[in-house]
């Protein structure tokens, strides 16, 4: 008896870019209590609900497991179309009112966000600068963009998944600091989600806690992005992510491969997303 495998070779070229090697670089944070989190959403905590010991079977054997408690928008995660509204509409003109019942959304909720693999794109917008990361408050602008694609040789297009280094990653371990409680962080104005919309990407990230400029002594208070790519665009945004391994590995394009949590009616998931690039 003969498998498949011997009757039928491998001729789709994903399968046989695989097994003539890949490596995984990791672009998301790890999740941990304390890790974190904006104010806007409940943390996430982690904790031993059963732990070895406290059963033991007859055998002698014995498992553990944990109850996990989290916000959607907590740690690497994506945002659901069904996230932000403008004018009380969702992206397609769906009315937000309207789509969320019963205690979750009917139309636009995270279960439709796509598993992605597709190709990914670095914009490594502190090197442009020439820093290993940006001010606190800073706006990134087209014109960013548009040298960090250049400086990539690769420039984002349609059904591309773009990804913003500002270096903030390298801030997670203060959470004050990352979160920009008193000086703001880095992200993305008006202008440059114009120009991602423009590129027409599927996807579009960042290594901060939002994908929004954050003035000084701003918050959250409004997120114009958000309005260009959910809800005018339709493009997904994935905040918290970390690239900083990435860009120290040179990337810039590459596999990026992302899996959202099914989450029926809900807003956001938390990811991991990784490239893939040949090892």
């Amino acid at each position: 008896m003969t498998t498949p495998a011997t009757t039928a070779p491998a001729t789709d070229a994903l399968l046989g870019a695989v097994r003539g090697g890949v490596r995984l670089v990791e672009l998301g944070q790890p999740f941990f209590t304390g890790m974190p989190c904006s104010p806007n959403h409940p943390g996430f905590r982690m904790t031993l609900i059963r732990r070895h010991g406290d059963m033991v079977r007859p055998d002698g054997g014995s498992a553990s497991n944990e109850i996990i408690v989290t916000g959607g928008h907590v740690g690497t995660h994506v945002d659901a179309l069904s996230h932000v509204s403008h004018d009380g509409l969702l992206h397609g003109g769906v009315d937000a009112a309207q789509a969320q019942t019963g205690g979750r959304f009917a139309e636009h909720g995270a279960e439709h966000t796509p598993a992605m693999l597709t190709r990914g794109v670095l914009l490594d917008v502190a090197a442009v600068h020439g820093v290993d990361v940006l001010p606190a408050g800073y706006g990134v602008t087209a014109d960013d963009l548009e040298q960090a694609a250049a400086r990539a040789g690769a420039r984002p297009g349609k059904g591309d998944v773009a990804l913003i280094r500002t270096g903030w990653a390298r801030n997670f371990g203060e959470p004050a600091v990352y979160l920009g409680q008193s000086d703001g962080v880095p992200g993305a104005t008006t202008g440059a989600g114009e120009w991602l919309a423009a590129a027409g990407v599927q996807a579009t990230g960042a290594d901060t806690t939002a994908f929004e400029q954050i003035k000084p002594g701003a918050g959250h208070s409004i997120l114009p992005v958000h309005r260009i790519l959910l809800v005018e665009s339709g493009i997904y945004i994935i905040e918290h992510l970390d690239l900083e391994a990435a860009a120290e590995q040179g990337l810039t394009e590459f596999v990026f491969v992302m899996a959202p949590l099914r989450i029926v009616g809900g807003t956001g998931s938390p990811v991991r997303p990784v490239a893939a690039v040949q090892a």
